[in-house]
């Protein structure tokens, strides 16, 4: 607490335009906090959960169509989600494919159908990766925006100590310089501390859903080669 209290100083020795300088730096530190928490559970969550639905989908081995991803802990996770959109369109083409197959038990899949699928798993795996990546360029914008309106906090602030030594009589002069350097200092202080965390919340996380995002293109692929070597109609000529 001791720390702050430079801080608060400066705040309470600002004018309003200084005060709202700080207070939209105090806010900026608010929301990045509240990103960074919110993200940082969620791709913890995402991570734990996504192992232990591949653990469950792993136990029905080679008839994994059969899993019904309703039953599962994770019916909104990305890994749920492409694994609902290959069942779908797999069982999708499989009906379709059936009704003109000459034996019915053997009915299989066309490259095209693989490619279908595929296309479609390439468009879940894009929407689920935008969807993770949501709310994170307020980081980057308090990267960008903190320093600044820290800046404008210094120029004010010896805008307002060059003002005062020229019109401030010699009594009040050493309060009103110290005054409007507490302003200038704190400001820039404030933007720094708010930005660093900021930059550091954001670099961790664009890391670690770039990572997630790999994990889930390897378990599309892997769902999707379990299926063309299931059903690809094997072309003998």
């Amino acid at each position: 607490m001791f720390a702050l209290a430079p801080f608060f100083s400066a705040y309470t020795q600002s004018d309003l335009f200084g005060k709202m300088v700080f207070l939209g730096l105090f806010f900026l530190s608010f929301i990045s906090w509240v990103v960074l928490i919110h993200k940082w559970f969620l791709m913890r969550r995402l991570k734990k959960l996504g192992h232990q639905f591949e653990n469950l989908l792993s136990q029905h081995g080679a008839h994994f169509l059969s899993f019904n991803v309703e039953n599962s802990l994770c019916t909104s996770h990305p890994y749920c989600e492409i694994f609902r959109i290959l069942k779908q369109k797999t069982i999708e083409l499989l009906n379709k494919n059936r009704e003109y197959a000459i034996k019915k038990e053997e009915v299989t899949l066309s490259q095209f159908d693989i490619e279908w699928i595929e296309t479609h798993l390439e468009t879940t795996l894009s929407s689920q990766i935008k969807e993770m990546e949501k709310n994170l360029f307020i980081l980057s914008t308090v990267v960008t925006l903190a320093p600044f309106l820290g800046l404008l906090g210094t120029v004010w602030g010896i805008s307002i100590t060059f003002a005062n030594l020229h019109g401030s009589a010699a009594a009040m002069g050493n309060s009103a310089v110290l005054s409007g350097l507490a302003m200038a200092l704190g400001t820039t202080v404030v933007g720094l501390v708010v930005a660093i965390p900021a930059l550091v919340a954001y670099n961790y996380l664009r890391n670690s859903i770039r990572d997630f995002a790999k994990e889930l293109e390897i378990f599309s692929h892997r769902l999707l080669s379990t299926v063309e070597i299931q059903y690809r109609k094997v072309d003998l000529q």
